[in-house]
């Protein structure tokens, strides 16, 4: 990519990262035309592709972008510091939450782009998932100690659970377009609570 678009001011990048967001989480990667992208931006076509050579060079740092901005605002504000791992996943939701306000479409787009099928993209995602979302570099981040859940537990099996289960409750909120960020907090925060009544040492 062009490395004249982290020169731009931050709101007209934020405009260009958010177009891509938006229109990549409500079509396939396949049926997302730059020109929507760049008009949903408020720039023209010829300008998108001068900062991004193609779509896929796009779609790819958008993905990386979006995931690296999650995890630097979780270690920023110090989920990983609390010793309880629910209070990890409960503080890395909300931090999720206010990402989503500065960014309405990104969890949308993570989504869709964990289930994108394209064959252009789909090693380079397998990559970046394992890289970010993988048990074994979770498991360290989240400080899964054996002692503190019940006996016998399987953590992985614990971790995909969990994982599928956020993973299941922004699918089925996809099908009605759009996220409202409160409402997922809410629900996510009372399933979280639930997980720690039935993993958690009695």
């Amino acid at each position: 990519m062009n490395e004249s678009f982290f020169q731009l001011p931050q709101e007209k990048r934020m405009a260009i990262i958010n177009a891509g967001f938006r229109v990549f989480s409500r079509h396939s990667y396949k049926n997302s035309p730059m020109s929507e992208i760049a008009a949903a931006a408020g720039i023209s076509k010829s300008l998108l592709f001068y900062y991004f050579k193609n779509k896929k060079e796009l779609y790819l740092f958008l993905c990386r972008h979006s995931t690296e901005l999650t995890q630097q605002e979780i270690t920023r504000q110090g989920c990983y510091d609390r010793e309880d791992f629910f209070d990890i996943f409960l503080s890395g939701l909300k931090v999720k939450v206010q990402l989503m306000k500065r960014y309405p479409d990104l969890s949308l787009f993570q989504l869709k782009a964990y289930y994108e099928k394209d064959k252009e993209l789909r090693g380079e995602i397998n990559k970046l998932i394992g890289e970010y979302s993988g048990y074994e570099t979770q498991a360290q981040m989240l400080k899964l100690d054996k002692s503190r859940f019940a006996e016998g537990l399987d953590l992985k099996m614990m971790y995909t659970d969990m994982y599928l289960a956020s993973q299941g409750y922004l699918w089925e909120k996809l099908q009605g377009g759009k996220i409202d960020p409160d409402r997922m907090e809410k629900d996510l925060t009372a399933l979280a609570e639930f997980w720690r009544k039935v993993y958690s040492r009695k």
